[in-house]
């Protein structure tokens, strides 16, 4: 079973792969501007892997990918302490993996070179195995050096502070991740709708065949809301509140009967 699930994860990328090729062949129209669309996220948040493995490549079915210029930001709930030194919401696994993808991206700086390490990497999160994020050169063939010359060098921690600078700098300011932003709008907890967005956002002359199927409604009404890392642990609304109040109510009457 282990060893058909490595190769499922491997077939994954290869497919990945694949779409990215066939996406770096479409030409875009002249008159086209792409849609700016950042992640902010941080590598151990389950909903930011989730997020990239099962919802980011639909950017590349079809034509999407040719007005879209996406962009990831590994850092998230990541807090800063003294002398450039920094703690990680989920560990220090999470911070050396944050580095990682970070020295991805600067080692291969084409989406379609780094997008699938990444994708990799954070697939490896969902099977609960982000320790064996090593096993991404060999799946994808890529060379390890320049990643692992990055992260033992000081240039890992530059580009993490690069991007905790970029985070600190958001307005409004994120709460939680994943954090999407699309043309400089944050989509909050809609995120998982990002498609619409981007569509909407999109004042090419030639809308996309992904686009073609959405409608003015659709966009506005779709909105929900899906689960996310909070930064900071949110405070119990009103409702919230007044239920464990009675709860708490009950539970020493019940005691004290």
């Amino acid at each position: 079973m282990a060893a058909y699930r490595r190769w499922v994860s491997v077939l994954c990328c290869l497919s990945l792969l694949g779409s990215f090729a066939s996406a770096s062949t479409i030409s875009l129209p002249s008159d086209s501007r792409k849609v700016s669309l950042t992640l902010y996220y941080e590598s151990l948040c389950p909903y930011s892997a989730n997020f990239i493995v099962n919802y980011l490549p639909k950017l590349f079915n079809e034509d999407l990918i040719s007005i879209v210029d996406l962009r990831l930001v590994p850092w998230g709930n990541a807090k800063l302490k003294g002398n450039d030194t920094f703690d990680c919401q989920h560990g220090p696994t999470e911070c050396l993996l944050n580095t990682v993808e970070a020295c991805a991206i600067d080692a291969w700086p084409k989406l379609n070179d780094h997008f699938p390490f990444i994708y990799c990497v954070e697939n490896l999160e969902l099977e609960r195995k982000p320790l064996e994020w090593e096993s991404c050169f060999k799946k994808l063939g890529l060379e390890s050096k320049p990643v692992n010359d990055c992260y033992k060098s000081g240039l890992g921690q530059k580009l993490d502070l690069q991007y905790a600078a970029e985070t600190s700098a958001l307005e409004p300011p994120h709460t939680y991740v994943p954090w999407v932003v699309v043309d400089g709008q944050p989509l909050y907890e809609d995120y998982e709708n990002y498609i619409s967005y981007v569509c909407k956002a999109y004042k090419g002359a030639n809308m996309p065949k992904a686009c073609s199927g959405l409608t003015f409604n659709q966009i506005y009404n779709r909105k929900t809301i899906h689960p996310v890392c909070y930064k900071e642990i949110p405070p119990l609304t009103l409702s919230s509140r007044t239920i464990s109040t009675v709860m708490s109510w009950i539970r020493k009457i019940v005691t004290s009967m």
